[in-house]
């Protein structure tokens, strides 16, 4: 496949207000394997007798775990595969666990075509609640003249 085969939008592709979203159930694998890839064996995370006794009352996934999930919507919808990460702002507002849901979306806020920046309000809630939010800004190609 070539690399125009594989890419995803182009700067000139992009409006203001588009938007992608990507949901994942967090399982007790994707916990022990992220804890395995990242390092962090924070027993918040993997021993259910510490983590009872933590304000949480209870495992929570890593806060990094949830905050990939805005990764996988950028590398592979939108803007899509080809983009740079330039910057992620993250506010951690509610936990995450075991058999959670989250459904984590990008929408873009702002264009600046002369620097090929794109801006991106980031979000991941499970269900009503909003445990991740923040912005984001990538580096998006332009199409080849």
């Amino acid at each position: 496949m070539t690399y125009q085969a594989l890419h995803g939008y182009y700067l000139e592709d992009l409006q203001v207000g588009m938007s992608a979203v990507f949901e994942k159930t967090v399982t007790e694998a994707d916990i022990v394997m992220f804890a395995d890839v990242s390092g962090d064996t924070n027993p918040v995370h993997l021993n259910e007798a510490f983590a009872a006794a933590t304000p949480f009352k209870g495992r929570i996934a890593h806060g990094m775990l949830g905050a990939s999930l805005l990764s996988t919507v950028f590398g592979t919808k939108l803007p899509g595969p080809g983009c740079i990460y330039v910057s992620q702002d993250l506010r951690f507002k509610a936990p995450v666990r075991i058999d959670d849901t989250v459904v984590a979306k990008v929408t873009i806020s702002e264009i600046v075509p002369e620097k090929r920046r794109v801006t991106f309000a980031c979000e991941c809630r499970v269900g009503d609640t909003v445990v991740i939010d923040g912005a984001a800004t990538l580096m998006v190609s332009r199409k080849a003249r």
